[in-house]
C-alpha cells in the first residue's frame, strides 16, 4: 500500500520531466522561461529521487534488503541537480549544460528505460 503511494507520487513528479527536460535541452537558453521551467524541473527531481530511495527494490539483486542497482540513479540526481545549478549560478555554462544533458540521459532515458523490463509497474501498464 505504502509502495502504491510512493509510486504514484514518483511518477506523478517524473513524468512532466520527461518532457520539461527535453524542452529544456532543445529550446532557447538562459531567458525567463528556461528559467522557471528548469526551477520547476529541480524541484520535480529531486523529490522524484527521494520519493524512489523510500521505495524498496522488486526487481533484481537487493543490497541492505531494501536498495536496487536503479537507485543509484537517485545518487546521481542528488549530485548532478545542485551541482548543475551551482555550475550556471557561478556563470559555468558549459558545466551546467554538460551536467544536465547527463542527468537526463542517466535519470530519465536509462533509469526510466529500466522502469519497462519485466516485473514492473509500467512494462505490466504497458505491455
Amino acid at each position: 500500500m505504502v509502495y502504491d503511494i510512493l509510486m504514484y507520487l514518483h511518477l506523478a513528479t517524473v513524468v512532466p520531466c520527461v518532457f520539461m527536460g527535453a524542452y529544456l535541452l532543445f529550446a532557447r537558453k538562459g531567458g525567463l522561461l528556461h528559467r522557471k521551467l528548469g526551477a520547476i524541473y529541480r524541484v520535480l527531481m529531486v523529490i522524484t529521487a527521494i520519493l524512489a530511495l523510500f521505495m524498496g527494490a522488486r526487481v533484481g539483486p537487493i543490497f541492505l534488503g531494501h536498495f536496487g542497482w536503479i537507485h543509484l540513479f537517485c545518487f546521481l540526481v542528488l549530485w548532478t541537480v545542485p551541482t548543475a545549478f551551482l555550475a550556471i549560478r557561478k556563470g559555468k555554462v558549459k558545466s551546467h549544460q554538460r551536467k544536465m544533458v547527463l542527468l537526463y540521459i542517466g535519470a530519465i532515458l536509462i533509469a526510466g528505460g529500466f522502469t519497462f523490463s519485466p516485473g514492473r509497474f509500467l512494462h505490466e501498464l504497458f505491455f
